[in-house]
């Protein structure tokens, strides 16, 4: 039985296609740190931690890992504790993770889909295959619009619904006049075809504020709105007074998280990430807590570079509550950029081909571990030297 060997970590940055902001954002997306696991028999697979300083749960509850901090932890922590691991013995692995050190679960995720990666590549299945089978085949895209100009908005929307994006989120959360005059003109470049959702990232001040806010962007039939305060019991409070369903994000890490939204009431979907639970292994118990309760859910992230992407679209596939288009970017390598913009964040990519995109969804990818290979040379292209 092989077993995990070594593991190494590294950072990158990707170039960015424009400046991507939400509420509470003060650095740049696409500084993270790439994890390389070698199992006993010298296969290799890959993982990623998008941590940002400035992400985390409602009230500290849970906060922000930096791309420094995450490395260190994986280092010094993790790295460590989990060499001898058989693979596929995700249980054993998430256990000595958690004895060695409380918290930190973008790190714990970007060794564990490493080890995803890894088992998968030995059993020559995809790591949909090992959380249990396809749900779907092709998962839905949300291209999101960061805190822009309008004018900037209105042309990016344009291409959107050329190209066939189906849903587009807004952000919002920064100034109510600004926002809702945001909505009004992405609803009227995209037409009443397209779906539009709304992400104020906990921006507002209060529920009543929320409240007042979204009742004035209702008109354009909205979707869901996206963690418009913080707070499980704050967000429930706006969604019991507008006609839109909420959804709960930054209060939404875990499963045990998911069984207070549940029992609080008023909120009736959950934003599931890869990472915020700590890894597939337990973003798949919060989908079986939903699901239970009868929460749909979505794959939403901090804008991976194409590896932590493909755990999100491995997670899209095979958890049967996610029922809605997910906020996953389409991970795409210079040399296949013609100047599309749906789900497209970076101007490169560390894959070796594209991830298809088809009537405004991902095809999930049927290859071995996470489906598509890592381009080491974009790797390295990319890397921060220290």
């Amino acid at each position: 039985m092989p077993v995990i060997k070594s593991i190494e970590t590294l950072i990158v940055q990707l170039p960015t296609r424009r400046e991507h902001k939400w509420a509470g954002l003060t650095e740049v997306i696409g500084r993270y740190v790439m994890v390389k696991m070698t199992d006993s028999d010298g296969r290799v697979g890959w993982g990623e931690a998008p941590a940002l300083k400035d992400w985390g749960g409602e009230f500290g509850r849970y906060f922000g890992e930096s791309a420094l901090i995450t490395r260190a932890v994986i280092d010094t922590y993790l790295a460590p504790a989990v060499v001898g691991v058989e693979l596929g013995n995700f249980a054993e692995l998430h256990a000595r993770m958690d004895a060695i050190i409380k918290g930190y679960p973008y790190s714990k995720a970007a060794v564990e889909f490493a080890a995803y990666d890894l088992a998968g590549r030995w059993l020559g299945v995809p790591v949909h295959t090992l959380l249990g089978g396809k749900a779907r085949e092709r998962v839905p895209v949300t291209h999101s619009i960061g805190l822009i100009s309008v004018e900037e908005a209105r042309g990016e929307v344009a291409k959107l619904v050329q190209e066939g994006v189906k849903t587009i989120k807004v952000k919002i959360g920064v100034d109510p006049q600004r926002d809702v005059t945001m909505v009004d003109a992405v609803r009227e470049v995209a037409g009443d075809a397209v779906e539009i959702c709304v992400d104020a990232n906990e921006g507002y001040k209060t529920p009543g504020e929320a409240v007042q806010t979204v009742r004035r962007m209702e008109k354009n039939r909205l979707k869901y709105v996206e963690q418009p305060v913080m707070g499980i019991e704050r967000i429930a409070e706006v969604g019991r007074r507008i006609d839109a369903p909420v959804m709960a994000d930054e209060s939404a890490w875990n499963a045990h998280d998911s069984i207070q939204i549940i029992r609080n009431g008023g909120i009736q979907i959950v934003s599931i990430y890869t990472t915020k639970a700590g890894g597939l292994y337990k973003a798949m118990e919060v989908g079986a807590v939903c699901r239970a309760a009868g929460i749909i859910c979505n794959v939403n992230g901090s804008i991976e570079t194409g590896i932590g992407n493909l755990a999100n679209v491995q997670l899209a596939a095979a958890s049967p509550a996610v029922t809605l288009s997910c906020v996953i970017p389409v991970s795409t390598p210079a040399e296949a950029q013609h100047g599309q913009v749906g789900g497209i964040y970076y101007k490169d990519d560390l894959l070796v081909e594209p991830m298809q995109f088809v009537d405004g969804a991902i095809v999930v990818p049927a290859g071995p571990g996470m489906g598509i290979d890592v381009d080491l040379a974009k790797v390295e292209k990319y890397r921060v030297r220290d």
